[in-house]
């Protein structure tokens, strides 16, 4: 475990490397994310970057990564100055001495010094790769920047005339996840099944849904994450139909369903597991024959899920599966494929199967490639998440209505097939109720 704790550095230092043969010449610079305030002078916790963490593991704020292609290859950090005073009100900081050797740069700089020295990492380079319009105020900065050299054009200076999004090459580079990141995904997603068995156990008709957030949110911390992964989804009852609903503020009743969408995230790296049961730890028959459907799209989508097929086999699987138990329900009528082709199930499951996962929730990388989807490969991090979510309605029998059921689990692919990161969080029926009932699985 202690391996998982430890950032790999010469890991991140090849990373850079691969960045900086992909780009054969020119500049890459690339901010860190900003420290946010929450109101008047109090902030947010800080959260680096994903794209900057995944090259550097530096995880203090104020930092800016370099990278300089070409026949001499450079690797640049700038960072904030070592300061003793600031340390004893804010924490440890590294200094660009000390982040040079720990992090493996060949130069620091400190953070003050780039109004000084990156207009000079700029000079004569053919192209500039650059995260663009992704934060304003860094674009009107390196802006400036560059008609700084610009202005040096008399003297035979010149800036790069080609500017290029540093992201495309990162997000191909994160997409396939290394046994590293696979091992932090893993804790990540340990931990935070622990935290729905813990759920499943103390709910009960009368909680609120405050209380089973504090729940999970107290067993995220305690395993380890550092955060929840995201803001996270407690819906009871009608609430589970709202795909996003993060109120968390009614009480839970008998006889209703609980949705959970919740995780934690590890050194950086997100969990995403969604899980439906009932408030009283019994399944109604209504209950179950939807819930029946959902899992059952959610296992075939999962076999769905290997090398070769294409990102979007899982989510053709589960609509099949789900379209059919729809009209096993009654709920629609009738040919299979002719509800698929109009989309009929669509007022009763209106979201895609699954997103790619890793240091984001929603993590990097495109789903098509030249206009088709793209094939799976091994390392590859996703989502499989089918639902069905019934409101009231004059044609559907009143015994469905507000019945919201979501199951999801975090799949790696492998080799032969993939690997279900989530599974000690329980999904099955007997299982749900035995957890509930303070059972052992």
């Amino acid at each position: 475990m202690q391996a998982e704790l430890t950032p790999d550095i010469a890991l991140h230092r090849a990373r850079r490397d691969r960045v900086l043969q992909q780009m054969g010449a020119g500049v890459l610079v690339l901010a860190t994310a900003p420290e946010v305030i929450r109101n008047r002078d109090a902030h947010y916790p800080y959260r680096y970057d994903s794209h900057f963490h995944y090259l550097t593991a530096f995880a203090e704020p104020e930092a800016v990564l370099v990278l300089i292609a070409g026949p001499e290859p450079r690797q640049i950090l700038f960072c904030r100055d070592k300061n003793l005073e600031r340390e004893i009100w804010d924490g440890f900081r590294f200094g660009p001495e000390a982040a040079r050797e720990q992090f493996r740069f060949d130069t620091t700089f400190a953070y003050d010094a780039l109004d000084d020295e990156l207009p000079k990492l700029l000079e004569n380079q053919p192209t500039l790769y650059y995260a663009i319009g992704f934060d304003p105020a860094w674009d009107a900065r390196m802006l400036g920047w560059l008609n700084t050299v610009r202005a040096k054009g008399r003297t035979g200076v010149s800036a790069p005339s080609a500017l290029l999004d540093a992201r495309a090459i990162i997000d191909e580079m994160r997409l396939i996840k290394d046994a590293h990141e696979l091992a932090l995904m893993q804790r990540a997603a340990d931990i935070s099944a622990a935290g729905h068995v813990a759920a499943q156990r103390v709910c009960k008709p009368g909680m609120g849904e405050w209380q089973i957030e504090a729940e999970l949110l107290y067993h995220f911390r305690k395993g380890g994450c550092q955060a929840p992964a995201y803001t996270s989804i407690v819906a009871g009852g009608a609430n589970a139909c709202v795909l996003h609903y993060v109120g968390n503020d009614q009480p839970l009743h008998d006889g209703d369903l609980l949705l959970i969408d919740a995780a934690g995230e590890y050194h950086g790296y997100a969990a995403d597991i969604t899980r439906t049961f009932p408030v009283n730890g019994r399944f109604s028959g209504a209950q179950r024959d939807v819930y029946e459907i959902v899992l059952a799209a959610q296992l075939a989508a999962i076999d769905a899920v290997k090398p070769g097929n294409t990102w979007n086999a899982p989510h053709d699987t589960a609509l099949r599966v789900l379209t059919q138990g729809l009209r096993d329900l009654k709920l629609l009528t009738g040919e299979l494929d002719g509800l698929l082709e109009q989309e009929a199930y669509k007022p009763f499951y209106m979201h895609k199967t699954g997103h790619w996962l890793g240091l984001d929730v929603h993590d990097a990388g495109e789903y098509k490639l030249n206009g088709a989807w793209r094939t799976l490969q091994a390392g590859m991090t996703l989502t499989v998440e089918p639902g069905l979510y019934i409101r009231p309605s004059e044609d559907v029998p009143k015994a469905f209505w507000n019945i919201g059921i979501r199951i999801e689990d975090d799949v790696a692919v492998t080799e032969n097939g993939c690997h279900v990161l989530t599974s000690a969080a329980p999904k099955t029926i007997t299982d749900i109720e035995q957890v509930m009932h303070h059972g052992t699985r």
